[in-house]
């Protein structure tokens, strides 16, 4: 019998994915925007195609914005001075107007890459062991440094207790998972997309735009778990579990997280005005058919707090949470002891020009949701 399960695994975005590349366009530098599409510059063959020789006006050619080089006959999809397209543009037209970037490889294809993956399963089964072991994080001697705060808790439930300091990447729970980054897709599966933060009175901040992959677009992976290696880790770790319980019912796992998430969401929402869309998003979901080889999972940005923590495990306890909250600065403004937290999240606003000028904004979906399919 083999040591090792192997998954091929379909992720289909059900919202609008962005997981960023770190960096920000900027309009008429990086892109341009013509004809109903936002146009990705390649700046050095627009350059190129100058042909300046006088290095004084190549020099001033190259301190102007590439997209003013542009004239209307050069916007046509096989135009070597564009990189990609996408329909939509931005609410701004002004110069040096910012679109955050979406994520592609050297060809700038989109995908996903398997650390999001990862790190999104880290923190689910994380979560699992942390009810399997009936933790309690108000016990736990907490770093003092904000960004290291979890430490001490992600060792005590990943890692096994017999590792030395220096050394606990090779006893941790995740060694004996590998997730390989999906096949990219092309450029064409992208969409322009303004995000708001949403609070809980139901006012909203500046949008944010960015490139993001459409809803309805499928990627492949693979998942691989060694059986033994995580055998070893759960007799070390005094868990009297088969591997079964964790990591070859992934599905079961992952949808035990998401529905407690989509429920929170629900009710959250629902009780927002002007957030009816985005409650019955969660509605629909709540209605899923999921089961051994499907799932429900959050990940990129915006996915929030609760897909990057413990959640529940450690808002059940309130005065554990008023203590961080308050010690590590994480609420702004007046917050009353037992108060939800968090008390924002991001959301896709639509925003439409009505006859009289006025734009119209509709929140409509959260970010990063995947149906994930499973088959062994």
């Amino acid at each position: 019998m083999a040591d090792y399960i192997q998954y091929q695994v379909k992720l289909t975005t059900i919202s609008p994915l962005h997981i960023g590349s770190g960096r920000v366009l900027l309009q008429d530098y990086d892109y341009a925007v013509k004809k109903g599409y936002t146009w990705r510059l390649n700046e050095d063959t627009l350059l190129d195609a100058q042909q300046v020789e006088d290095p004084r006006v190549l020099q001033k050619l190259m301190s102007s914005p590439p997209g003013h080089l542009l004239g209307e006959q050069d916007f046509t999809d096989q135009n070597p001075f564009f990189r990609y397209f996408i329909r939509g543009i931005p609410r701004s037209d002004q110069t040096g107007a910012e679109l955050r970037e979406q994520l592609k490889n050297s060809l700038d294809q989109p995908f996903i890459p398997g650390s999001s993956i990862k790190g999104a399963l880290r923190t689910i089964l994380a979560w699992k062991i942390a009810q399997l072991t009936k933790l309690d994080p108000a016990r736990m001697e907490l770093d003092r440094k904000r960004e290291w705060a979890a430490r001490n808790v992600e060792r005590k439930l990943l890692v096994d207790p017999n590792a030395r300091r220096g050394h606990e990447p090779n006893y941790d729970l995740l060694r004996s998972l590998q997730v390989s980054d999906s096949l990219p897709l092309p450029a064409s599966c992208l969409t322009l997309i303004n995000v708001t933060v949403l609070n809980r009175g139901g006012t909203a901040g500046a949008p944010i735009e960015l490139e993001a992959i459409k809803p309805d677009t499928t990627f492949t992976l693979t998942i691989k778990v060694d059986t033994a290696l995580f055998s070893q880790w759960a007799r070390r770790m005094g868990l009297n579990l088969p591997h079964t319980d964790l990591l070859t019912k992934l599905p079961e796992v992952i949808n035990e997280r998401a529905r407690i998430q989509v429920n929170q969401e629900f009710d959250w929402y629902q009780k927002i005005n002007g957030a009816q869309r985005v409650a019955e998003f969660y509605q629909q979901l709540q209605q899923a058919q999921l089961g051994s080889n499907r799932a429900l999972i959050q990940v990129g940005w915006g996915a929030g707090w609760h897909n990057k923590t413990l959640d529940n495990v450690l808002t059940i306890n309130a005065r554990f949470m008023d203590t961080i909250i308050r010690d590590y600065r994480m609420s702004r403004g007046n917050r009353h002891s037992g108060d939800p937290f968090p008390k924002s999240r991001r959301v896709v606003v639509l925003t439409q020009k009505q006859p009289d000028g006025r734009t119209l904004a509709t929140l409509v979906r959260p970010l990063g949701w995947l149906l994930v399919e499973l088959e062994v």
